[in-house]
Order: C-alpha cells, then structure tokens, then sequence
C-alpha cells in the first residue's frame, strides 16, 4: 500500500516535544516518520503557512526523504504581509524565489485561500487582496494550488471561478462542506481533500460518500484533525485491519509510543478506513486509486522514488 500526505504540519512544535513554548518531551520527529513509513506512507507534503513556514517545510523536507513543501501564505496570516521589510511586493517576490529555488521539493503553490472563521487574525480585504498575490505565483510557476476554505459565503468559489484560467489542478483540503459545494467545487474541476475533521458528523460522511473517488484525495492535516471517539466516523474503525499506535499522554511519553491528541501522518490509514467503508471499496483498492490521482496533481513534474 503506497499513501501521500498531502497536509502535514510537520513544521509545528509539538513534533519536536515542544508544547505552547515548553519542552514537554525529546524530539520524536524521526520517530513519527517511522511510524508512517510503517504505516505506508510513502510521501507527506509539509504545509507552508507563510513566508518564513514555507522556508522551513522546504528545509525539513530536505532533511527527510519522502518529504516535499507547499509554499504560500495560509489566509489567517495576511496581515503579516504589510509589516514584512518592503511589503507586500517584496514578500510575494521572496516566496516565488523560494519556489524556484527549489522546484524539485516544492509541489504546491499554498495554503492559501479565505478564513471567515478567524478573521480575529486577519480581515476580509487582506485575505482577499492577498489571496489573489497568490494566483499570481501559480500561474508564474505552473505550480497546482492547495487550498483553504472556511465559512465564506461563496466568496472562495467567486474567487477561484474568476481566477480558474489562472491554474491548472487544484485541491480544497480539510473539507466540511455541503453536497452543494462539493457540487460547485467539482464543476470548477478542483479535487477534494479529506482528513478527521472532514468526517465528524453523518452529514460529514454522507457528503464524503457522495464524493467521485477520482476526485478524493487523502490528508491528515496534522497535528489536528484526528478522528476521536466522539466522532460520527469513529464507528467505522471497529473492523480497521490496521492497528492504531499506542498512544500516552505528552508528559507520559515514551519513544514507541504517539501523544495523545496529537495527530500524525501514520493515522492517514484511519481517514483511509473510513473513506473505504463509506464508498465500498477494499482499502487497498482505495489506496491505489487515489495514490495516483495525488500523483497526477502534485507530482506530475517532480522527480520521487514512490
């Protein structure tokens, strides 16, 4: 079985055991990209929110084998665009110098797209204003888009309709949307990304059951959106042939073990096992299928041992 991550954020630190600024345990990265390995995932992409993120997901992923970037700016962290040594103009010419620099790990032009949730973090006009910089790289790079979409009304899918000839493929990753926007979203040719938080409720699995296999794409967006208990799809997992790593929490960590709520890029085999049962198909017949459509996306041009 051959998997892809395609929304890791290995960046953050908690996979080097460090919590909200204190140091809870021992840096257990490489021991995380063991259990993926383990686990069949042959490939994780590292989610680059910002100027300075998108640097560090390059450099991570050349520490790592199997490891590539996206490089972008996530929409809560627009605002940081105006306070960067030269603005905005300087701050999109350093990450398409960042792309070009390393066009043989960096295979997504994002995250990028709109947060309605927070705007707390950012308002509407910058995210807006600076989710059209983005398209402008894409279009330079030829790279595909990775995207983010958070309670906006249909601005994001105004926006991307106006700025469709601007890219080629596209994925909306974490998605928790309506059969209407799904609806919308394939018919601007874009593909879907699941993880936990895509399959919280059964409103959430029926949406993600009506989805074309050939569009679906598979994600944990890790360290959050874990599949818990609590969740709708949780009852899914009782037939997993795929045992679940044991895990304790981070102040009772051990090396053989996860962190409790602390999701990782192994656990891709659980959005697995969900999206399998709820399409009817064996898991390993899934795998195949949607390994080579987030080939065809995102790694079409990049050179891979997969």
């Amino acid at each position: 079985m051959r998997i892809i991550d395609i929304g890791a954020n290995l960046t953050d630190p908690v996979f080097r055991g460090i919590y909200r600024g204190k140091r809870a345990h021992e840096d257990d990265l490489p021991r995380i990209l063991e259990r993926s390995r383990s686990a069949g995932v042959v490939g994780i992409m590292v989610t680059g929110g910002s100027l300075a993120e998108s640097a560090e997901a390059v450099q991570l992923s050349r520490e790592h084998s199997g490891l590539f970037a996206t490089a972008g700016c996530h929409p809560t962290r627009s605002n940081e665009v105006d306070h960067h040594p030269g603005g905005a103009d300087a701050y999109f010419a350093e990450l398409h110098q960042l792309i070009n620099d390393n066009r043989d790990k960096i295979v997504a032009v994002g995250e990028c797209g709109l947060d309605y949730d927070r705007l707390q973090f950012s308002d509407k006009a910058a995210q807006n204003k600076y989710f059209l910089r983005q398209f402008e790289l894409a279009e330079a790079t030829g790279l595909p888009m990775f995207f983010h979409n958070r309670n906006t009304g249909g601005d994001f899918v105004r926006v991307i309709r106006e700025n469709r000839h601007r890219f080629g493929e596209g994925v909306v990753h974490s998605f928790t949307g309506s059969n209407e926007e799904v609806r919308e979203l394939l018919a601007l040719g874009l593909h879907i990304g699941i993880n936990g938080c895509s399959l919280k409720t059964e409103e959430n699995l029926a949406v993600v059951k009506a989805i074309p296999v050939d569009r679906l794409i598979l994600e944990t967006d890790c360290p959050y959106c874990e599949i818990r208990p609590t969740h709708a799809s949780h009852k899914l997992l009782q037939s997993q042939p795929w045992m679940t790593p044991e895990s304790r929490k981070k102040e009772r960590w051990d090396s053989k073990s996860m962190v409790k709520s602390r999701n990782e890029p192994c656990m891709i085999r659980s959005v697995l096992a969900v999206v399998a049962n709820l399409h009817g198909i064996a898991e390993e017949t899934l795998a195949a299928r949607i390994f080579e459509t987030t080939c065809s996306v995102f790694f079409r041009d990049v050179q891979h041992d997969f």
